[in-house]
């Protein structure tokens, strides 16, 4: 099985045409500036220090996350892109990633980006519903998702789509219907973030207006416990379940309301297994309940700070989880 190790390139709110009423990048990634092209090569020589590149097993990809990478000019866009092709060239990274907005994407930027071996291009949907779009100012629409995952798919990309839950205006149908709806498009891979109220945004003036009022921890636990099933049923990769935890995020500097948790991911996939632990608890009558659980899924079975096995260990005098 191979290994994937990511470089993370940073350029925050990097040609974005505004600010999206939830978003303020500086203080979600902690990274005031972005870097400059002449300063991203030896950050990937440093960080290839630390990975065993030379490892056939091992397959690298550069990452520029953060902004609107397609909405830079031409010549910043090529500039970030040219650094990477010598590491490409000497089989120390195998490819590039990025993220942009959705009406950012048009051909002549698509015949670019391939010529600069990028291999997967994320779209910050956010949400597939008009109204959820037109509250939190997002700028595009529907439509402009649905053509541009078409397009990128049509040019031999991998199509990744970001989705936001608890956004203004969502309810969980509506997010159960924009994850539906990112599998039709075709996308191979997504990422599910819990809306936050960030300071210094605007979506933090609604909170205190008593306008908006974001999801409790356990009511986005509940939702993603109905959406990941979706995504998985139908083999897309979800590349991340929560917002990394910054250093400002976790002290609750930057952090005024919102259901963040350092181990967001942890708590869904412990709910998940709760439901199908119950599942086979109903057809035990025994005094021992006992499971067979796969090595990498023994973790999220047993459950953050053990609860799925306290649980169970109130119904039944033993519980065996076994490792397979």
């Amino acid at each position: 099985m191979k290994t994937h190790y990511v470089i993370p390139i940073f350029i925050p709110e990097s040609a974005c045409p505004f600010r999206c009423t939830y978003c303020n990048q500086y203080n979600i990634t902690e990274k005031a500036t972005s870097p400059k092209p002449d300063e991203v090569a030896s950050f990937f020589t440093g960080y290839l220090q630390t990975i065993p590149y030379q490892n056939p097993e091992v397959v690298v990809k550069v990452a520029f996350f953060g902004g609107n990478f397609t909405g830079l000019p031409i010549s910043e866009q090529e500039a970030y892109l040219k650094v990477v092709q010598p590491f490409i060239d000497d089989k120390k990274v195998h490819s590039i990633q990025l993220s942009t907005r959705p009406d950012y994407i048009s051909e002549p930027i698509l015949m670019l980006l391939k010529n600069y071996r990028v291999s997967l291009v994320e779209l910050g949907a956010q949400s597939l519903d008009p109204e959820v779009l037109k509250y939190t100012r997002r700028g595009h629409t529907v439509q402009d998702v649905i053509k541009s995952a078409q397009m990128i798919r049509q040019h031999g990309f991998e199509l990744g789509l970001q989705m936001m839950i608890g956004l203004p205006g969502d309810t969980l149908e509506k997010s159960i219907a924009t994850a539906q709806k990112i599998v039709e498009l075709g996308a191979q891979y997504t990422r599910i973030y819990p809306t936050l109220v960030i300071q210094d945004t605007d979506l933090e003036k609604e909170f205190r207006d008593g306008l908006y009022q974001p999801l409790s921890l356990e009511e986005a636990v509940e939702w993603c416990a109905q959406i990941v099933p979706i995504f998985e049923q139908n083999n897309i990769q979800i590349l991340r379940l929560g917002l990394h935890p910054s250093e400002g995020l976790i002290h609750h500097e930057t952090l005024i309301a919102g259901p963040f948790h350092v181990s967001f991911k942890e708590l869904v996939l412990t709910a998940l297994w709760k439901d199908r632990l119950l599942q086979i608890s109903q057809n035990n009558d025994t005094d021992t309940f006992e499971v067979e659980v796969p090595k990498t899924e023994i973790n999220y079975a047993i459950g953050y700070a053990s609860r799925n096995k306290i649980w169970l260990e109130k119904k039944y005098d033993k519980v065996v989880f076994k490792q397979i």
